[in-house]
């Protein structure tokens, strides 16, 4: 028996509405992005005070931080492999349940050893976007996924600005843990809804996990990240810091002949030799340089004491007031990136970013004394890094093969996070060197934030030209033919691209 011809719609109707679980894929997932942003700064209003509550030093209460940024470091590439292998949904759905388990430790304890081994716990989010921005290549058709991949990349600034006022507000008028008892619930209620909400990729790479390799991987990550967070502590020319850096060169060494010889390597490096997935890398530690400079400058400096002569001497709730319209801008402008990427190509909505990036440094440098410039100069650069954060995973989702798409974004955002820390030890070295005292105590002075701005500003400009240097986003026949092929054969025809 023949089966019945389909019932074609009568003209003008409406075709019928997705199913709920389907139009809740994308807000969801971008909950999630915002989520895990809002999770790495909510304890940053509290630094100042975790010494007193916690009975800790200053030195050990900075590991709160240090170690959700290592943790992110060496989870993010790894859980990206583990997604291709094992499944997208379920391996974000656990990196979100890690964050809420290390959000009900924070909120359970005062022991400065559990706070940062919970926090460590939480650096597992970091996955979260890139595992997302996978799922969105999955399951969306083309004309739908620009913009949501776009949404996906700016949930890291939205997040950061909403967390930061947001835990102010609580620090200020309540009990500490109760920002680690609302991040817990939302944590719960996110893993919740991923897990309702969104569907099983089918697209999978399957083999065994390279656990060698994600061992090596830590290992020189660790060492590197451990030394640049702790350079200004420890001093840069200290026998445990040169000594961090140069493990660093020999285990990564070693690293990479592992992973050129491993039949499943953890991250392909023959993917990340080619032009348009290696520069995308070098493009992402430069912006993520530029970009979190913004952040660190713009909260001290407004906080700085009006004795300085510059500062305004605000306090963190109206500090995080001041970064908010950024994140209501990246949430603006990220359906502006789309299209931009969509009609010229994502290489010049980087390179457009990272230009504007340096714009809004040319403002800080020309007037960081009134407020309302001072958020001006904030709001443009994070304009430029909607534009430059979204283009990057696109950039990425085209040149790479559908099966080991979640693990090229993890190396992406692991070079956003490189550049990040990077940029966290560059401008703590230069306010330290540029610093005069007040009171007795050492206060960066307005030369030392505008040549932290005029280097975040130089480092945008190098962005844009390793931008401008990829090349065209336009694939040839031959490589949109593999990429429409099928994961097997698309790989093979990819090679020979």
């Amino acid at each position: 028996m023949g089966h019945p011809a389909p019932i074609p719609t009568p003209p003008g109707t409406a075709p019928p509405a997705a199913p709920l679980r389907d139009r809740l894929t994308i807000p969801v997932l971008a909950s999630g992005g915002i989520l895990m942003a809002v999770m790495q700064t909510v304890v940053v209003p509290l630094l100042p005070d975790l010494p007193r509550l916690t009975g800790a030093s200053a030195a050990t209460v900075s590991w709160t931080v240090t170690a959700t940024l290592l943790a992110g470091a060496v989870l993010t590439p790894v859980l990206g492999r583990a997604g291709d292998m094992y499944g997208k949904r379920r391996v974000l759905t656990g990196a979100l349940a890690l964050m809420t388990v290390g959000s009900v430790l924070c909120a359970l304890s005062s022991d400065i050893g559990v706070l940062i081994a919970a926090r460590a716990l939480q650096g597992a989010a970091a996955s979260v976007v890139p595992l997302s921005i996978s799922i969105l290549r999955d399951e969306l058709p083309p004309e739908r996924r620009g913009s949501a991949v776009a949404l996906m990349s700016s949930t890291v600034g939205i997040g950061a600005a909403l967390g930061l006022p947001l835990a102010a507000l609580v620090v200020q008028y309540a009990d500490w843990h109760t920002m680690f008892w609302l991040t817990s619930a939302l944590g719960a209620l996110g893993v919740a809804a991923t897990w309702w909400a969104v569907k099983e990729s089918p697209v999978r790479e399957p083999g065994r996990f390279d656990t060698l390799g994600a061992l090596g991987l830590a290992a020189g990550l660790v060492s590197l990240l451990l030394g640049v967070s702790q350079g200004g502590t420890w001093g840069w020319g200290s026998p445990r810091v040169l000594g961090l850096f140069a493990a660093t060169v020999v285990v990564l060494a070693l690293w990479w002949w592992q992973q050129l010889r491993a039949e499943r390597p953890l991250v392909d490096l023959r993917l990340v030799t080619r032009p348009r997935v290696g520069l995308s890398h070098v493009a992402a530690l430069l912006t993520g340089f530029a970009f979190y400079a913004n952040s660190l400058v713009t909260a001290q400096l407004v906080q700085a004491p009006k004795a300085t002569g510059y500062g305004l001497g605000l306090s963190i709730v109206a500090t995080g007031l001041c970064l908010l319209p950024g994140g209501v801008t990246m949430l603006l402008f990220s359906p502006l990136s789309a299209r931009i990427s969509a009609s010229r190509g994502p290489r010049i909505t980087l390179a457009l970013g990272a230009a504007v990036i340096a714009c809004g440094y040319a403002l800080r440098i020309a007037d960081s004394r009134d407020l309302w410039m001072i958020i001006l100069g904030a709001t443009v650069v994070a304009t430029g890094t909607t534009l430059a954060y979204s283009a990057l995973p696109t950039l990425i989702l085209r040149a790479v093969p559908a099966g080991q798409t979640a693990s090229a974004n993890g190396v992406n955002v692991l070079m956003r996070t490189i550049g990040q820390a990077t940029s966290s030890a560059a401008v703590a070295a230069v306010l330290v060197h540029h610093s005069s005292p007040l009171g007795g105590i050492p206060v960066p002075t307005l030369h030392g934030y505008l040549l932290a701005f005029a280097m975040a500003g130089a480092v945008a400009l190098a962005a844009c030209a390793a931008a401008l240097t990829i090349p065209g986003d336009a694939p040839s026949g031959g490589t949109r033919r593999a990429r429409e092929a099928a994961p097997g054969a698309r790989d093979e025809a990819l090679e020979g691209a």
